[in-house]
């Protein structure tokens, strides 16, 4: 058991001030100061150092019941957060451990080692965690081998290619020796996906002003697999080029998570019934008991340079709330993270 002498009594974080309408801005948001007592028995102190945004977290911030309870008003917001141990009074956590959370959106937290754990931060940088290596890795991991059963030789369109989960998308059905097809929304994004992915074709969804026909001119036989990151028009493409028997992976729609009303369903929605399509939604933390699995694939890919991946990094735990707006409007590349320290 180790005990340090930082005596930090105070830490920074960042609370939901207002539930959005739409689009969140940053008055949704604000900074306040917490008081930290001293650690117990059993306990141990964290100082972040990265914290993630995830389009994920735009759902909490609404009220209602879903799979994970929502923020709640005038208290810090939480997420995916690496950070070092500076004190401690548990033996299994010592001053110095690299340590995984999600106890983001704050300078620091106590734990007793419930949904903390320990990571290697000589194989990879610690923020690798919270992107490749962590939820976001795992989740395109899951997607593609636990849910769509990916199969060598599928053609896969992956929409938001160049984002956090996409990308990782796209070079893992590479890697099963897939035709991959991919829509991002800046040339930078669609350069970086020709460039690093190997990825067969990319649509410019915001230059085009017909996304079916530039689908169905890259994949002429059809598409097996599509993994919906986006939803809209991006599903109703999809359906419409897919193949009988095909497969539609849904992990997230982020085209429709600001919206005021719900959104009509896709107009073409009976396509599932004529084509056999099955759909499948998924939620990562259901699949946590195949991570050791995640991991031991993860590592050699990464090794072998199959999977590369890219950081959009903003400083500074005051920026968080800017970091997060900006993904509904395709600010990063790759996966968003917030330098804390």
């Amino acid at each position: 058991m180790t005990i340090s002498t930082s005596h930090v009594t105070q830490s920074k974080q960042i609370v939901l001030a207002s539930r959005p309408d739409g689009i969140p801005t940053t008055e949704n948001f604000r900074s306040s100061i917490a008081k930290l007592t001293p650690i117990a028995d059993g306990e141990f102190l964290v100082k972040n150092q990265w914290m993630s945004v995830d389009p994920y977290m735009r759902g909490r911030m609404k009220e209602g019941d879903s799979y994970v309870k929502p923020f709640q008003i005038d208290e810090p917001l939480e997420g995916g957060c690496v950070g070092e141990v500076v004190e401690s009074r548990n033996s299994n956590f010592n001053v110095g451990d690299m340590v995984l959370g999600n106890l983001g959106w704050r300078e620091y937290w106590k734990s007793s080692g419930d949904g903390a754990t320990i990571v290697d931060a000589s194989l990879v940088p610690p923020q690798t965690y919270l992107g490749v290596l962590g939820m976001t890795g795992m989740t395109a991991w899951v997607g593609v081998n636990e849910i769509a059963k990916l199969r060598s030789g599928s053609t896969v369109f992956v929409s938001a290619a160049s984002g956090a989960v996409g990308s990782i998308v796209v070079q893992l059905a590479k890697a099963k020796g897939c035709r991959v097809i991919g829509s991002a929304g800046h040339s930078d994004k669609i350069a970086w996906l020709q460039g690093k992915t190997k990825i067969d074709a990319v649509i410019n969804y915001k230059g085009t002003d017909d996304l079916l026909r530039d689908l169905s001119r890259a994949a002429p036989d059809g598409i097996d697999l599509y993994f919906d990151n986006v939803g809209g028009d991006h599903l109703e493409a999809a359906l419409e080029v897919m193949n009988d028997f095909g497969c539609c992976v849904e992990c997230g729609m982020i085209s429709t998570y600001n919206a005021t009303e719900p959104p009509a369903a896709p107009r073409n929605l009976i396509k599932v019934i004529g084509k056999r399509i099955r759909m499948q939604g998924f939620i990562v933390r259901d699949h946590m008991n195949l991570r050791g699995k995640f991991v031991d694939d993860m590592v050699p890919l990464i090794k072998s340079n199959q999977i590369v991946w890219e950081e959009s990094v903003v400083d500074g735990i005051e920026n968080a709330a800017a970091a997060f707006i900006g993904l509904f409007s395709g600010n990063n590349l790759g996966k968003q993270l917030v330098h804390i320290s």
